[in-house]
């Protein structure tokens, strides 16, 4: 379940105008939030209307997933989408390196990652607090 989250993320989206917010030494560029939903064709024209956008449509690991604007809806087997479910956001970054050292300077705990993927790296974090966040970044 876990190869799931360390393959599954889509170019992230932003929230609102683009802009980079400097936390900590690492810049974060936007963040996508994820919708699991039962019937994914159902939710895609809903979403496209709301985002004024069409969706990108992929697989990873048994998940049909649909990027639309900031959104990342989510349909597939209920035991994968119960881990991701356990994911709050995908935050994009500029460089998840940066980002590793940050988060574990501050005592959250990597749990996948840094990791190449299609689309670039990224990295599982638990936070203190108990959020798990995907923190993604587009690569060289």
């Amino acid at each position: 379940m876990l190869q799931v989250i360390q393959r599954l993320h889509a170019r992230p989206g932003t929230l609102g105008p683009l802009r980079v917010t400097r936390l900590g030494g690492m810049e974060i560029l936007g963040a996508t939030l994820r919708v699991c939903v039962d019937d994914l064709e159902t939710a895609i024209p809903f979403y496209e209307r709301l985002a004024s956008g069409r969706a990108q449509r992929f697989e990873r690991g048994g998940v049909q997933v649909a990027a639309i604007g900031c959104f990342l809806l989510m349909s597939g087997p209920p035991a994968e989408l119960e881990v991701l479910r356990k994911v709050a956001a995908t935050i994009a970054v500029t460089d998840v390196e940066e980002t590793h050292k940050v988060l574990t300077g501050l005592g959250a705990h990597i749990v996948a990652g840094p990791i190449a993927s299609p689309a670039g790296r990224n990295l599982i974090a638990l936070h203190p607090d108990g959020s798990v966040y995907e923190y993604v970044d587009r690569g060289a």
